[in-house]
């Protein structure tokens, strides 16, 4: 099993910047496709942005292009999402997960999953 936990959440005025930061416990993210989600209060969990860690391909949703970029780091085992020009609308919590389908937006197919991090962007 894979246990995650992110980091790097906070509170930030619009158009400010926020790294988050996902690590295992244990053992290393080769073997899987990570994602990052958020969940807005009252909203579904969903995808924003996701790294094969062998490759580094990545993908992203329309709302996040541009202004959000994930990343990995081999030698740390640590994969960033790199927030910029935050909104309002971004306010939720951030999760981190791991899924075995290479690549995937879809929820279902994350099985492991951090704890989340707040993140709260003011006006």
């Amino acid at each position: 099993q894979v246990q995650l936990v992110e980091s790097g959440g906070g509170l930030v005025q619009a158009g400010d910047s926020l790294r988050l930061s996902c690590a295992p416990a244990g053992r290393t993210f080769s073997r899987y496709f990570m994602g990052w989600f958020r969940q807005a209060p009252g909203k579904a969990r969903e995808f924003q942005a996701g790294i094969t860690w062998t490759t580094g391909t990545t993908y992203y949703a329309d709302s996040v292009k541009g202004r959000f970029t994930i990343s990995r780091d081999i030698v740390k085992n640590t994969v960033y999402l790199q927030m910029n020009s935050l909104k309002p609308e971004d306010t939720a919590v951030y999760y981190c997960a791991a899924s075995t389908r290479i690549p995937t937006m879809i929820r279902s197919d994350y099985a492991y999953w951090g704890q989340g991090t707040q993140v709260t962007v003011s006006s």
